[in-house]
């Protein structure tokens, strides 16, 4: 084998990387599940061609993906373990974290306002993966630049927080229209 050929990037490495087979296993286990829920989740129509039901496609789509999920952890589990399998596993727990970010930003909408709760939202998350000085003033100014856009240029109607509640007749309209 010439130097040059092993200087390249391999397309099929040889070793197996940290977190595939739990990725496999996962993939596999969510894909199951999914599938068993399938009968709550959909109806088969009487009178309707296989491809006109509504539960076909979900079904099909959902046994490729158990079919893959199964061969990539035979195929990925016969190569030899690297190790850092259970920390690649910790990293994705830990990005999880962000999920409860966002449903504390749910919550906080009906209580301070979908201007204060996106402002801040959008201010903390900088703050919490580490962005400081001017970023975070960006940050705000993007959050307000989202609440602008979503409730005046597209009229999307979001329910006022109870804090405007406490705000004057003249400004409460105002609040709950645009901001």
């Amino acid at each position: 084998m010439s130097t040059y050929a092993q200087d390249e990037p391999h397309v099929f490495p040889e070793g197996r990387k940290r977190g595939e087979l739990l990725f496999s296993f996962l993939l596999l286990f969510t894909a199951l599940a999914l599938l068993a829920a399938l009968p709550w989740q959909t109806t088969w129509l009487d009178g309707k061609d296989l491809a006109a039901q509504p539960r076909f496609w979900p079904a099909l789509s959902l046994g490729g993906v158990v079919v893959f999920a199964v061969l990539h952890a035979v195929l990925r589990g016969k190569l030899d373990r690297t190790p850092g399998r259970w920390l690649e596993g910790l990293t994705w727990i830990r990005s999880l974290e962000f999920i409860g970010w966002y449903m504390l930003y749910v919550a906080a909408i009906p209580v301070i306002g979908y201007l204060l709760a996106t402002v801040t939202f959008c201010t903390l998350l900088a703050l919490r993966v580490g962005y400081r000085g001017k970023t975070l003033l960006w940050a705000a100014l993007f959050g307000l630049c989202v609440v602008l856009f979503f409730k005046s240029a597209m009229n999307v109607k979001i329910p006022g927080g109870a804090i405007y509640e406490l705000a004057p007749d003249s400004l409460r309209y105002i609040l709950l229209r645009y901001f």
